[in-house]
């Protein structure tokens, strides 16, 4: 299967003529919209709402689409395609539990543009709600072998091991980078590389090619958090589908915020540990829109690009490679 070196960094990005990736597994990602929706139904009206509230509000389904891409890029069939279908679900209906929990745990009021769950319906509904996506998701993998349901198990634990480590780092001085990719490592990455991973395993692709495109994953769920870090603070509400800066008002370990740490203004910030408004906000705000801080943190995302560019040498061509090279480089260039 393999055909080239990952020492190879070709530039992937096709001509913009070329199908958008989406559209490349159009008929995958419907048959996963429709049954995701389905498993939203509950007995109990109220989770029900409060789940299709959040997943009807829109979501870019990046997770399911990379990994049918990564299915089909790893020679997955028409034959097990429902497989491949069921764990895209189910790695969605894990994030979509992690929004649901999140916006409890950061007292997050607008998500997607609009109120989030959490300001909607309070805090122990949404909670109910998100534990029930999780059942639903681990109702979907129980049917599968057990390399698979442990392979969604270890992303679980990840989850919670990063949230933990956010909130134990919040308006911390001492926040390293290094602190900063173990967290977005475990938050973040861990369900990409979890989908590349289970996404080659239900292929006839061998098991260092699963390891490959884990390693594919985690590189391409690094540099969306890092860009998404950086869309906090440069892009506008109507884009972020929230108030701009709100990770900064909350001290959460965002990227430009970490290379800010030498910034005397910022550690001062910082210490008294509250809420940041007003014009402490906006002024470290401005600290964090600098030049240098904007080149660094897309610097750091553009290394994590360059990883995944590698990684995809090791497949063969296909319209799929292709488009999987496509969605990697607009982690990068997405507008703020």
């Amino acid at each position: 299967m393999t055909v080239a070196t990952v020492n190879q960094k070709p530039h992937l990005a096709p001509a913009p003529s070329n199908p958008s990736p989406s559209s490349v597994v159009a008929a995958e990602l419907a048959a996963a919209e429709a049954k995701l929706l389905s498993l939203l139904e509950s007995h109990e009206s109220l989770i029900t709402e409060i789940c299709h509230y959040l997943v009807d509000g829109g979501g870019k389904r990046l997770r399911p689409l990379f990994m049918l891409l990564v299915y089909r890029a790893c020679g997955g069939e028409d034959r097990t395609v429902d497989d491949a279908i069921d764990a895209a679900i189910a790695l969605e209906l894990i994030h979509s539990a992690t929004l649901l929990h999140d916006d409890i745990i950061d007292g997050g009021l607008v998500r997607r543009g609009r109120p989030s769950a959490f300001a909607r319906y309070g805090a122990m509904p949404t909670l109910v709600a998100g534990d029930y996506l999780f059942c639903r998701a681990f109702e979907l993998c129980g049917r599968f072998e057990e390399p698979l349901v442990r392979t969604a198990a270890q992303a679980c634990l990840e989850l919670t091991e990063g949230e933990m480590m956010e909130g134990r780092m919040r308006f911390s001085t001492t926040t390293t980078l290094d602190d900063y990719v173990a967290i977005i490592t475990r938050k973040t990455a861990s369900l990409f590389a979890a989908a590349g991973k289970v996404a080659a395993g239900l292929t006839a692709a061998p098991g260092s090619v699963a390891e490959a495109m884990a390693g594919l994953g985690n590189a391409v769920g690094l540099a969306f958090q890092m860009v998404d870090d950086l869309l906090d603070i440069l892009g506008t509400e109507d884009k972020i589908g929230k108030p701009v800066g709100s990770d900064l008002r909350s001290g959460i370990p965002a990227l430009p915020l970490v290379l800010a740490m030498e910034s005397a203004e910022v550690r001062g910030a910082l210490q008294n540990g509250s809420r940041l408004e007003g014009g402490t906000f906006d002024a470290i705000l401005r600290v964090l829109r600098s030049p240098q801080i904007v080149a660094r943190a897309r610097s750091l995302a553009a290394e994590q690009v360059a990883i995944a560019r590698g990684i995809l040498t090791t497949l063969r061509p296909s319209p799929y490679r292709d488009s999987l090279g496509t969605l990697i480089d607009e982690q990068v260039n997405r507008e703020v």
